[in-house]
């Protein structure tokens, strides 16, 4: 029979979380297991059943940017989903599908922009970057398509608009499958360009607003 969590449990898996979110937005830490322990040995937490999951770190460290990051954070991540809507326009042709913190609205100072795309081969990818006169580096990323099954799968990096892009490459036929989200285990949410210039412009619709608005 599972143990029932005391109030004191709760509170310390809470206190847990919310130090897991501070090490990653102050540190540049991405892992959410590297956080987590992190925060256990500040703690001088042994029991891994008091641990918080990654959800509830990921719902903390939301918390924390809108309280600690106030005007910077939100222009932070705006530049950031900006980057990745002009890179997203002109690698059009490769279908691209932004991923992770940036369209979570989680991203930190050190997230870079993280990017899905669709070819027949990375080298068309490369050859496009090349003809964009964009510097570039090959990597590879291993990404979870199953509890079971990790593939590994050609990336690149880059910049754009002084932000970081980490693009990795699929098959055409896996925009149709989404790797599985380190943060709940579901397939991971995808945007298209579209949808990314819709974040922005409400973002900025609530912003314009704002302007001009008395206490």
């Amino acid at each position: 029979m599972p143990r029932r969590a005391t109030p004191r449990g709760e509170n310390l898996r809470h206190a847990l979380a919310q130090e897991a979110a501070r090490i990653m937005a102050e540190h540049g830490i991405r892992d959410f297991l590297v956080a987590k322990r992190k925060a256990a040995e500040r703690f001088g937490v042994h029991d891994g059943a008091v641990l918080p999951k990654n959800t509830e770190i990921e719902e903390a460290l939301a918390a924390y940017q809108r309280l600690f990051g106030g005007t910077v954070y939100l222009e932070t991540l705006q530049a950031l989903r900006h980057a990745a809507l002009s890179a997203m326009r002109r690698l059009r042709e490769f279908e691209p599908r932004l991923v992770g913190a940036v369209l979570s609205g989680t991203a930190t100072e050190h997230s870079p922009v993280q990017l899905h795309l669709f070819a027949d081969c990375a080298e068309s990818v490369v050859m496009r970057l090349i003809d964009l006169g964009w510097a570039h580096e090959v990597t590879e990323k291993r990404v979870r398509m199953s509890p079971e099954r990790v593939l590994a799968r050609p990336g690149l990096r880059f910049e754009i608009e002084d932000q970081p892009i980490e693009a990795t490459v699929f098959p055409p036929e896996g925009i149709r499958q989404a790797p599985v989200s380190p943060v709940d285990g579901r397939p991971m949410r995808r945007a298209s360009a579209p949808e990314v210039e819709a974040l922005l412009d409400r973002r900025e619709s609530v912003d314009d607003m704002t302007i001009g608005t008395c206490p």
